[in-house]
């Protein structure tokens, strides 16, 4: 793309805050998003603004026990909103006023997603929690256990998972969760048949992975990874020993630490880099 001819990126409004921010999500159906972080005490943020007349409004401001690492809506019902949050202390808590809790993991949630909520994805709503245990973990909220465990074989040296994302959900049946991890590992479980669908590693840390949408066929993977690369995974073309077709780029001079499509339109999508900076992709 002509960067001459790029569309600009404005700041409309932007906030100071006494946390550390590990995650934000805009509410659905709302003006409003939910800033996640930690407080210098180690104790949890969760605060709510929302846009007013070009300004943020503070409408809420909640202390938790332990500091909060990711956030998401998506296994929620567009009416309810129910946030689903990972803690360092290992806690996958979903909640409006709290409405169920579970201990997740032995350490830190380090990334969580849902789907199935927000008229989004078919099948029946779930979360996916990754941990530093090396666990992947996914979670039907009306039973109190996970429904799916990938966990390290015994033997194995635990990795830590540092992202989680949900995919191919085009129907009542058919799902796929896929882990990236500290050592470079990207590996995609099939729900449907409990099974390993595919691996790879990518020499870098995968610290974030998204699919472009997850009520289709799965069709494009970003992976975003230490060292300033991402991948972008065209999931429609398989080669038997080489695996799904892939491009590489280098951005930012740094770890990107963010990856994500544009919703009205997937072949856009943007990274954000640990050296303060966006990029905007087609």
């Amino acid at each position: 793309m002509d960067t001459t001819d790029a569309p600009q990126l404005i700041e409309h409004v932007n906030q100071s805050v006494n946390f550390t921010p590990n995650d934000s999500k805009w509410i659905p159906g709302s003006a409003r998003f939910v800033a996640m972080g930690i407080y210098p005490k180690a104790t949890g943020a969760l605060t709510i603004y929302g846009l007013n007349q070009g300004q943020l409004k503070t409408h809420a401001v909640f202390e938790k026990p332990h500091g909060i690492k990711c956030g998401t809506f998506g296994a929620s019902a567009l009416e309810d909103r129910h946030l689903a949050t990972g803690d360092y202390g290992g806690v996958m808590s979903k909640a409006d006023v709290p409405v169920y809790s579970a201990q997740a993991h032995k350490s830190i949630v380090n990334a969580i997603d849902g789907c199935g909520g927000q008229n989004i994805g078919s099948g029946a709503p779930e979360i996916v929690t990754g941990g530093r245990d090396g666990c992947i973990r996914v979670w039907d909220v009306r039973v109190p256990e996970p429904v799916v465990t990938l966990a390290p074989k015994e033997e194995e040296t635990a990795r830590d998972c540092w992202t989680v994302c949900f995919g191919n959900s085009y129907n009542d049946v058919e799902r796929c969760v896929v882990g990236g991890y500290d050592n470079g590992d990207i590996k995609m479980f099939d729900l449907r048949t409990n099974s390993l669908r595919w691996e790879t590693n990518c020499q870098n840390g995968v610290v974030n992975v998204q699919f472009d949408r997850k009520d289709i066929e799965m069709n494009k993977l970003l992976v975003t990874t230490l060292e300033s690369k991402f991948r972008v995974y065209d999931l429609r073309t398989f080669h038997p020993e080489q695996g799904f077709a892939c491009m590489t780029e280098k951005a930012h001079k740094s770890t990107i630490w963010q990856g994500r499509f544009l919703p009205q339109n997937r072949d856009l999508f943007m990274t954000g880099g640990g050296n303060g900076g966006f990029n905007l992709y087609k």
